[in-house]
């Protein structure tokens, strides 16, 4: 399980193109944010369905790019407000990728097969 104490996390209101890289991700902290993209923190973005998350992080000398892809459930995440990003902390970070708040996709044909048996 990855940690990020003692570091601000900033979670991207809203969906965020998955292809985007590095770079791409780069270009919106810095023009979307108004954040800089080199400092000490965590900036993590989410797909329109909700069933991956990457987050960059600087390094002192590279960044790193961790990408997590749920194969049941959906994270929970804020929609596009006023703000386009909201901040956490390591901690509430660790919660929210370690599934706490998944919400479970449920198909039809599972919510019939556990009413049968």
């Amino acid at each position: 399980m990855l940690t990020f104490h003692g570091k601000p996390v900033y979670l991207s209101c809203g969906h965020t193109d998955m292809r985007k890289q590095i770079n791409g991700l780069m270009a919106i902290v810095d023009g979307s944010f108004n954040l800089d993209p080199f400092s000490n923190a965590v900036f993590v973005f989410c797909n329109r369905n909700r069933d991956r998350i990457k987050i960059l992080e600087w390094d002192a000398d590279g960044f790193w790019l961790y990408f997590k892809r749920l194969e049941k459930g959906r994270f929970r995440w804020p929609q596009v407000g006023d703000e386009p990003t909201m901040t956490l902390t390591g901690e509430e970070l660790a919660v929210l990728l370690g599934g706490v708040r998944v919400e479970l996709k449920l198909k039809r044909n599972e919510v019939l097969e556990r009413k049968i048996s």
